[in-house]
């Protein structure tokens, strides 16, 4: 018999099933229980202890601070793979050979041309406008230029929207960037790998080559294999909730981009500058501000140490540390920012404070240093995490369609007003 869990309401008592995942995780089975309970649900603000589904993506264990992909670990994959492998392995279950490689990065590149009417529609955005509300308005308006839903029970037709949307959405950063800092507008070159053709896309000046610093791209390649999925997070959960309503591909991902836009998801980096600036401005005493932080009546908050997940410590942040440090000492900026962010570092991590609580930097405290010291503005961070991120959602969305996931419909308990009477207006 299976195992189960028993749930005791006044004088009766229900059991539900036990659902083992294959690290050992135990969920508990409760899709019968309004029906069994005659109406009664269960309530969890944030769904800190509710899984929505059952996948075979991402595996992570915050407390013990462990991140697979596929079953690949995070260190290995960032050490030995490159971006496109790790998006392949996402989509697709296993690390590709080498025809495979190849032919995704081919049918991608075949893919990457943008139409000229999603141009205009860029051209008609204010220059100060948000790059996140951009990219996800443009994301969306491509479901206008590929209006044929995808098959899902076609390879081919899903292959093909993948492979679409791969080649299209680094078109779309770069020029999301270059529309913001007035610039004109390019495309890549189909001669480049995928996160070389990303930094041509963002960077190329019209007047001069287009050099390749290979400790920059290093650098990238490894933030998007970072970022490229994180289980099931806001961004992620509303892929998949948009989803379930079977909504196309490109509508999910502008869902998702939306998502990701605030400051307690994929703005995290960006607010990580923002507070690095703040201090500048006072004066750029780290002292004082780690001192702020440590102070319970101060609503002074630290960002960009600690995470909501990882208990213990953020591995992504391990790796990225060391190829933070490798971009600041090869391009040599002398920047009081970037000189506040090291010092702050190193105060929390020999702060028995933070030691003792397990507050160290995290992921987006090190990926801000490097999008700045690479020069890309503070508004584009978040932009950058969605580009990372596009391969997961792809992914989360392919493997909820394909179980035929039903539509995300949650549960509420209702405090308000009880059953009154209208009154009419002239008599209120």
């Amino acid at each position: 018999m299976s195992e189960t869990a028993k749930l005791q309401i006044a004088d009766n008592t229900y059991e539900f099933p036990l659902v083992k995942g294959t690290e050992n995780e135990v969920a508990i089975n409760i899709k019968t229980l309004r029906a069994a309970t005659n109406g009664v649900i269960t309530i969890d603000p944030g769904y800190k202890n509710t899984g929505s589904c059952e996948s075979a993506i991402t595996f992570l264990d915050g407390e013990k601070g462990i991140l697979r992909y596929r079953g690949y670990a995070i260190e290995e994959l960032a050490e030995k793979a490159d971006f496109l492998e790790v998006a392949y392995a996402l989509i697709f279950g296993d690390l590709p050979n080498k025809e495979q490689l190849a032919k995704f990065h081919a049918d991608i590149r075949e893919h990457s041309l943008v139409d000229d009417d999603v141009r205009k529609i860029l051209e008609a955005f204010p220059k100060n406008a948000h790059p996140m509300g951009v990219l996800s308005s443009l994301t969306s308006a491509l479901t206008a230029f590929n209006p044929v839903s995808v098959n899902i029970e076609s390879r081919e037709d899903m292959y093909k929207a993948i492979v679409r949307i791969m080649g299209k959405f680094p078109v779309l950063v770069g020029w999301t960037m270059r529309k913001s800092k007035g610039m004109h507008l390019n495309y890549g070159k189909k001669s480049l790998g995928y996160v070389e053709n990303i930094m041509y896309l963002m960077f190329k000046q019209p007047n001069e080559d287009f050099k390749m610093n290979p400790i920059i791209k290093n650098a990238l390649d490894k933030l998007l294999i970072l970022h490229a999925d994180h289980e099931q997070n806001c961004s992620t959960s509303t892929v998949r909730i948009v989803g379930s309503s079977h909504a196309g591909l490109f509508a999910s991902l502008s869902a998702g981009i939306s998502a990701l836009w605030g400051p307690l998801h994929g703005g995290a980096n960006q607010a990580v500058l923002e507070m690095l600036e703040a201090i500048k401005a006072d004066g750029g005493d780290t002292k004082k501000y780690m001192a702020k932080a440590k102070d319970k009546n101060d609503p002074f908050r630290l960002m960009g140490f600690g995470h909501r997940v990882y208990k213990n410590f953020d591995p992504r942040a391990k790796i990225i540390k060391s190829a933070a440090d490798e971009v600041l000492n090869d391009l040599g900026v002398d920047d009081p920012i970037l000189d506040i962010a090291r010092s702050l570092e190193q105060e929390a991590l020999n702060d028995p404070y933070f030691v003792d609580r397990k507050l160290y930097p995290n992921v987006d405290f090190y990926s801000g240093i490097i999008y700045r010291a690479m020069g890309i503005p503070v508004e584009m961070f978040t932009v950058m995490f969605a580009l990372g991120r596009l391969p997961g959602w792809i992914a989360q969305w392919k493997e909820m369609r394909l179980k035929k996931e039903p539509i995300g419909r949650p549960r509420q308990v209702y405090t308000g007003a009880n059953e009154r009477p209208f009154v009419e207006c002239e008599n209120r």
